[in-house]
C-alpha cells in the first residue's frame, strides 16, 4: 500500500516552492511584481484550505500559479475592449509618460487607450490631443508643428476631447497599424519628443494620400 506524505508545515513549503512558483509566473507574466503579487495570492488561498486533501503540494500550487496568471492575463486582455471619457483617457497617458513601462497592467492600459485614440481621432484631431494633453505643447507650438492657424488647432483639440468624452464607440474601417506610434510615444515620453512628431504628421500623411 502506497504511503502519502504531508506535509502540514506551510512555512516550510512557501520557503521550498516559492523561487520555484516565482519562476513559473515570471515566466507567463513577463513582469516580477505582478507575479509576486500571484505567489502571495495563491499561498493565501492556500492557507486558507484544507490541505490534508492535497497529495502533491508543489503540482497543486504550480497548477494553481499557472491558472492564476492565466486568469490575471485575460483580465488585462478585457482592459483592451473598455473605453474612457476624456478626462479618464488624459489622466491614463500622463501617468504612461511618468512610468518606466515596467509593469505589465501599463503597457496593457497604454495598449487599450491607444486604441481608443486610433479608433475615435483623426490623425490630426490624435496629434493636436497627444502634444498638447501630454507634451504640453501650447496652440502656437502646435500651429508651428501642425502647419495649421492656431484657431484650427484649438478646434482639434476641443474636437478631440468631444469625440473622447463619447462613450459610443466610433469605429473605423480600415484601421491603420498604430504600433510605430506607441512605440514612438512611449519613447517620446522617455527623452525628445522629435521623433514622435515627425511620426505623427507621417499618420497625417498617409491619411492624406488615402483621400487622394
Amino acid at each position: 500500500m502506497q504511503v502519502i506524505i504531508i506535509d502540514l508545515n506551510p512555512a516550510h513549503d512557501i520557503a521550498l516552492y516559492h523561487p520555484l512558483l516565482h519562476s513559473v509566473a515570471y515566466n507567463i507574466l513577463r513582469c516580477k511584481q505582478d507575479a509576486e503579487d500571484i505567489v502571495q495570492d495563491t499561498f493565501l488561498k492556500w492557507l486558507s484550505i484544507d490541505r490534508t486533501k492535497i497529495q502533491n503540494t508543489k503540482a497543486y500550487l504550480i497548477t494553481a500559479v499557472t491558472n492564476n496568471c492565466l486568469n490575471h492575463l485575460n483580465t488585462l486582455r478585457k482592459k483592451k475592449e473598455e473605453y474612457w471619457d476624456s478626462s479618464k483617457l488624459s489622466q491614463l497617458i500622463v501617468k504612461f509618460k511618468e512610468s518606466d513601462f515596467a509593469h505589465l497592467d501599463l503597457e496593457t492600459e497604454l495598449s487599450a487607450a491607444f486604441k481608443v485614440l486610433q479608433t475615435k481621432l483623426e490623425p490630426l484631431e490624435r496629434a493636436a490631443y497627444l502634444l498638447k494633453e501630454v507634451f504640453d505643447f501650447d496652440y502656437d507650438a502646435l500651429q508651428q508643428v501642425l502647419n495649421k492657424k492656431a484657431d484650427h488647432c484649438r478646434q482639434l483639440f476641443s474636437r478631440a476631447k468631444k469625440k473622447l468624452s463619447d462613450e459610443t464607440p466610433t469605429l473605423h474601417f480600415e484601421l491603420p497599424n498604430k504600433s510605430q506610434l506607441l512605440e514612438s510615444f512611449k519613447k517620446a515620453c522617455e527623452g525628445p519628443v522629435t521623433h514622435f512628431i515627425q511620426d505623427l504628421k507621417n499618420d497625417i500623411s498617409a491619411k492624406l494620400s488615402r483621400k487622394v
